[in-house]
């Protein structure tokens, strides 16, 4: 990632903690004064609106990527999740209380309208000085959104997945994958069942 790139993020999540007091009033809000008709109707910009506010999430996660590991980790969490800049970009602060091990996440979205596409960071406080992966891309299509990227197990190369579904206004799935040839199988690594607080 260039030094341009990251300092754009960096950019987005200082304004987004400066704003978090007023995500509240925007909990429900598809579009707002903010926003004009056209921002409005631009196709696959407010995919993400199901998820502004605050969830309690429960965690269950493989203790070993790809390591034909059958033991589950389970444990809690919360997701706070607000727009940014007219719904082209969301962030989510995320609290991940993994037993003896919780750690804090921020996961940056950013929508790209030619393309009609979303990109999304993941930033972990447990390597706060690492370079950042390359995005995860993808969409939503009748409700579903899937999500493709690159990611790292034991240092090699990996196809990484994930699913958004089952998206009410007060719940929604989430789970990751990941494929060491090129997608061909898949193992399913970590699920979460979100459940929003308001």
């Amino acid at each position: 990632m260039s030094i341009h790139h990251r300092s754009v993020m960096i950019a987005l999540l200082s304004l987004c903690l400066a704003t978090s007091g007023q995500l509240a009033a925007q909990s429900h809000q598809v579009s707002g004064p903010g926003m004009n008709q056209t921002e409005s109707a631009v196709p696959g910009l407010h995919d993400f609106a199901f998820l502004v506010g605050q969830w309690q999430a429960h965690h269950r996660k493989l203790k070993q990527r790809l390591a034909n590991n059958h033991e589950w980790i389970e444990f809690e969490g919360t997701l706070l999740n607000q727009p940014l800049i007219g719904s082209y970009s969301n962030v989510d602060d995320t609290l991940l209380s993994v037993p003896g091990a919780p750690y804090r996440g921020v996961a940056l979205r950013s929508f790209d309208p030619k393309a009609q596409q979303w990109s999304i960071w993941w930033l972990d406080s447990r390597t706060p000085s690492e370079p950042l992966n390359p995005p995860m891309i993808g969409g939503f299509h009748n409700g579903v959104g899937t999500f493709y990227g690159d990611d790292a197990v034991k240092g090699k190369r990996v196809r990484a997945h994930f699913i958004w579904s089952n998206i009410t206004p007060t719940s929604c799935h989430w789970e990751q994958a990941a494929s060491p040839d090129e997608g061909k199988t898949w193992e399913t690594n970590w699920v979460q069942d979100i459940t929003r607080v308001r």
